[in-house]
């Protein structure tokens, strides 16, 4: 079972971002540090995206992440009139699968959302109840994604991680198979809002490390859920392209950089520790952006290490 923990904390990306400076589209360092491909297997094919919502989120919360799923493979003309797009962003994403030998391709799609308001395991959870809560999803050509809310405690969230994507054994129909058993690659993200949003919600709240600026406003008025949103961005790259923890990463493989993660705290050109970057400015609520996706939604979504350019790539 592998499990890595989201690079998005403040405290993490201020000492990385110091020593790997990156400015949407300036090189990593002068003799590009390009993230190792280990010969193991991507995520490929129709792959549905799982969500698992424990603990009590409304269904206009609940709204906001399962349109930025839709948008990731949105081909609907409103929202490719509207540039740049989350599709546009995942798009960076193809770059990986073509420097493999296999040159095979993914396509994503929103799978089954499945309720846990019950807090069925209760308000504090350890790493084996989230794999068991993943596990509830299907677990063959699929991504199942755990979200908690605001008042449930995680293992590690907010002192060393905002959120994890990792694979757990799961039944002999999984997604890769194996002698005896399978994997499904899993990914969790805590709601941080009441918790630690100056850790997990930034550039949405006032960081509680390093140098201080105003907030941004959040696209969808909700920093914990727009929060949880950049976090599954970064997770989602990292799970489709180390879903197994031997794909494209740098590092440790117990703490790799990957696709996202590799490119902490940026998110337009221009960005340095403390500052997201020049981003898109809604003129009717004042919220900053840099993607449009589904339904009219407004997202602020990281930068991607780009292996074609040896660059953190934004969209603004």
């Amino acid at each position: 079972m592998g499990s890595f923990a989201t690079q998005n904390l403040l405290k993490i990306f201020l000492v990385v971002t110091l020593f790997q400076v990156s400015l949407g589209g300036r090189k990593l360092s002068e003799e590009p540090q390009l993230l190792t491909y280990h010969n193991g297997p991507l995520l490929t094919g129709k792959i549905s995206v799982n969500l698992i919502w424990y603990g009590k989120f409304k269904p206009s919360e609940r709204a906001i992440v399962s349109d930025f799923v839709t948008s990731l493979s949105s081909t609907a003309q409103s929202v490719n009139k509207n540039q740049p797009s989350v599709a546009q962003w995942w798009k960076t994403t193809e770059k990986y699968y073509h420097l493999t030998s296999k040159k095979s391709s993914l396509s994503l799609s929103l799978g089954k959302q499945i309720l846990d308001e019950s807090y069925s395991l209760g308000k504090s959870l350890k790493n084996k109840h989230v794999i068991e809560l993943a596990s509830k999803g299907d677990q063959k050509n699929a991504i199942n994604v755990v979200l908690t809310a605001s008042d449930v405690a995680v293992e590690g969230f907010c002192m060393s991680r905002c959120g994890t994507h990792g694979s757990a054994l799961g039944s002999t129909n999984g997604h890769i198979k194996a002698k005896r058993y399978s994997k499904f690659a899993y990914i969790w993200v805590g709601n941080s809002q009441t918790q630690c949003p100056g850790q997990c919600a930034w550039p949405f709240h006032q960081p509680i490390y390093g140098p201080q600026s105003p907030p941004l406003v959040a696209p969808n008025n909700d920093v914990g859920l727009d929060g949880m949103v950049i976090n599954l961005a970064s997770l989602i790259a990292g799970t489709v392209t180390n879903p197994f923890g031997n794909g494209y990463f740098q590092g440790p493989a117990e703490a790799p950089l990957e696709a996202s993660s590799a490119c902490p705290g940026i998110y337009g050109k221009g960005a340095y520790p403390g500052y997201a970057g020049n981003l898109l400015v809604d003129s009717t609520t004042g919220a900053s952006y840099n993607a449009h996706g589904d339904n009219g939604r407004k997202y602020l979504l990281p930068a991607l290490y780009d292996p074609a350019t040896s660059s953190c790539s934004t969209l603004v």
